[in-house]
C-alpha cells in the first residue's frame, strides 16, 4: 500500500514552531520552509514562494497585517491556498478541517 505524497507548506510566522510540525505530519503536511515574517523585506515586497508550494500557513498573532498581504499576494499569483490561524495546536487543527486541500489528502 502506498501513502500519497506529502502536501508541501511553508509556514509565515512565530519564531518557533513548536509541536506544530507533529500536527501537520499527521495531515501528510511537509513543512519546507519556515518564515519567521520579521525580515523587513517581507513587508515591502511580495516574496516568490518556493517551487512546489501547495500551501501557505499564516500564523495570524506572529504577524503584522503587511507581511500577511505580501504572503497572500503571493499565493494568489502562484495559485496556492492559504491557510490563516492562531500559532496553538488547537487553532491550526481548526484550520485544516476546513481547508479543502488538506481535507483532499
Amino acid at each position: 500500500m502506498s501513502q500519497a505524497a506529502a502536501i508541501s507548506a511553508i509556514v509565515v510566522g512565530a519564531d518557533r514552531l513548536g509541536n506544530i510540525p507533529d500536527l501537520l505530519q499527521q495531515w501528510n503536511i511537509a513543512v519546507t520552509h519556515h518564515i519567521s515574517g520579521r525580515h523587513p523585506s517581507h513587508q515591502r515586497k511580495a516574496p516568490n514562494l518556493p517551487s512546489g508550494t501547495q500551501l501557505v500557513i499564516l500564523l495570524t498573532d506572529f504577524l503584522g497585517h503587511n507581511v500577511m498581504k505580501m504572503f497572500r499576494q503571493s499565493a494568489e499569483r502562484a495559485g496556492v491556498q492559504v491557510v490563516a490561524c492562531r500559532r496553538s495546536v488547537c487553532s491550526v487543527q481548526r484550520a485544516l478541517q476546513v481547508c479543502r486541500l488538506c481535507a483532499a489528502s
